[in-house]
């Protein structure tokens, strides 16, 4: 079987990542940023912007591309790429109630637990003094 490709949308605001509690599906009880799976033919951006509409009902104004990860969840395995949006306009909502208990704002240095595994990954091997640096912005309160 081949990887799945994931795509990771990472909303920053105000020193704040927007996460949400999964349920119904791998990963059911962890905390992960919007996203989902590429489509055939969609450009990174394109994919990040269409998962974060569908789950928050947020609309993203830009998009910095960022690292991926390679995991192996249960039987899957999944390249995570990582898309940071710090511009977009709207409140998140919980829009697909079966997939996710609602979104809620946290800051970097107090992430809630268990985190998904492609998210616990890229702060494993990236750093949270890295991300940081690297979007220095949108980490500022």
């Amino acid at each position: 079987m081949r990887p799945k490709v994931g795509i990771s949308s990472m909303v920053l605001k105000e020193g704040k990542i927007l996460l949400g509690k999964r349920k119904g599906s791998h990963g059911a009880a962890t905390w992960a940023t919007p996203g989902g799976h590429l489509e055939h033919g969609e450009s990174v951006e394109t994919g990040a912007a269409r998962e974060l509409l569908e789950e928050t009902g947020l609309i993203a104004k830009s998009f910095i591309r960022g690292p991926y990860t390679n995991d192996l969840i249960a039987e899957h395995h999944y390249i995570t790429l990582y898309v940071f949006i710090t511009d977009f306009e709207g409140e998140p909502s919980c829009l697909e109630p079966h997939k996710c208990e609602g979104w809620e704002w946290f800051d970097w240095d107090q992430l809630p637990s268990p985190l998904l595994p492609p998210l616990e990954t890229l702060i494993q091997e990236h750093g949270l003094e890295k991300l940081k640096r690297v979007f220095k912005n949108s980490f500022q309160h």
